[in-house]
């Protein structure tokens, strides 16, 4: 079969997707991933044949265009997805209506509106059988309408997008005729008819999506999950040769994700405090600190060695501890290899996937506003003396293991596009 994935420019969202993309391809199925033409390359370094449609918009302009995007929800979610984590009583229709339709316009058709017509165009001359998109990359299951395709979701994140649909459909049925506006239908829809369709529910939230944390992690909507095992890939990546040996001392990465510097002003806590409380312990640190970030340190302790990067799943196994901010990519490369996670989270889903981890007992959960220097140092020496978090970190592994693999979701995608039978959750 033929499949074609589709995200807009953003690197974390694309990584999360990418070995899935090589399943599919090692599987025998002809794979194209569309993206801007800016981010060709990244996708052509993970060995996979990019399509360049539509032109570049940058995401970090469109956290400009969105007022309040990284704080001013609840729980550091934008808005309108901040009602993912409230009780059903504490959401109000207006305050939905109205974000839903400011995102639409500030950042939904900003980061899709330029893909659109060069995507639609080559969906319809290539009639890809299946569609992988990321959760708000719209243009995706507009192109697989506009070719007949089947088509998904890749989550990247906790499911905040399908929940707050939910929350959406619920308020808006309770609505008088007049009061029942739907921004992102409405937009939805013209694109559809414009193709000789129109909008049915699944071009927001696929037809399936595809999870990749464990059911204790999982943020679920009504919706149907097929179940994936996360498998690390960060980029093309060399191992170093002190990586090689094993370290004499407990090793403890500190690694506070990509984000942080390419779309805001460095790191929310403060490392030079981190690293000076570290300095005195009986530990090896290793911290993947960017350059320019390494260049605001006044010091760098005895025990410490500062690395632009490392391969996160090469370092993660010598561990006895990771210290990290609660991304995607971190905390699921963490659990995959059974290590105890000290977890410093700020916005987006890092607080949610932090509590969740911490239930599991497999990590300590330190909000990052109180992320202090004397703060870290105990609560990583309370990781490191505590053989429990260590008994919780080998669960977890196991519930990561549990999961199918991208390979045995090749399979299942294969069989659902040749039945063409409604997708059941896995």
């Amino acid at each position: 079969m033929r499949v074609l994935f589709v995200t807009y420019a953003e690197r974390t969202h694309f990584l999360a997707m990418a070995p899935l993309a090589w399943a599919l391809r090692t599987a025998g199925h002809e794979v194209r991933f569309a993206s801007q033409p800016a981010f060709v390359d990244q996708i052509t370094q993970a060995g996979l044949t990019a399509v360049p449609v539509g032109r570049y918009r940058d995401p970090g302009r469109a956290l400009e265009l969105t007022p309040g995007w990284q704080t001013a929800g609840r729980a550091g979610l934008p808005r309108p997805y901040d009602v993912a984590q409230r009780h059903p009583d504490d959401i109000s229709w207006p305050y939905l209506r109205d974000e839903f339709a400011r995102q639409v316009k500030d950042w939904h058709k900003y980061e899709n509106v330029p893909m659109i017509p060069d995507l639609v165009a080559f969906a319809q001359a290539w009639r890809p059988d299946l569609v992988i998109w990321e959760p708000t990359t719209y243009a995706g299951p507009i192109a697989a309408k506009a070719c007949g395709a089947r088509h998904g979701r890749v989550m990247f994140s906790l499911d905040i997008y399908g929940v707050t649909r939910d929350h959406y459909r619920r308020l808006r049925a309770q609505q008088p005729p007049h009061d029942r506006g739907d921004a992102l239908a409405e937009w939805l829809d013209a694109y559809a008819r414009h193709h000789g369709g129109e909008f049915t529910e699944d071009m927001i939230t696929g037809e399936f999506t595809i999870d990749q944390f464990p059911r204790s992690l999982r943020m679920e909507a009504d919706l149907t999950y097929l179940p994936m095992r996360y498998v690390p890939y960060g980029g093309p990546a060399v191992v170093p040769q002190w990586l090689r040996a094993a370290p004499w001392r407990p090793r403890v990465a500190i690694t506070m994700g990509l984000v942080a510097t390419e779309r805001f002003d460095g790191y929310a806590v403060n490392l030079q405090d981190i690293l000076d409380s570290l300095a005195d312990l009986e530990i090896e640190v290793v911290a993947t600190v960017a350059e320019a970030e390494q260049r605001r340190l006044a010091r760098i302790p005895d025990n410490a060695r500062l690395v632009p990067f490392v391969p996160l799943h090469a370092l993660v196994p010598t561990c006895a501890a990771v210290i990290h901010h609660g991304g995607f990519g971190t905390l699921s490369t963490t659990a995959l290899h059974a290590v105890p996670q000290l977890v410093l989270p700020l916005h987006f889903d890092e607080p949610a996937l932090a509590e969740g981890l911490a239930r599991q007992g497999c990590a300590i959960h330190l909000p990052a506003e109180r992320a202090t220097g004397p703060a870290v140092q105990e609560a990583l020496l309370h990781l490191l003396g505590e053989p429990a978090f260590a008994d919780g970190a080998h669960r977890m592994r196991e519930q990561m293991r549990a999961l199918p693999t991208p390979n045995e979701m090749a399979r299942r995608l294969a069989a659902m596009v040749a039945d063409r039978r409604p997708i059941t959750t896995g």
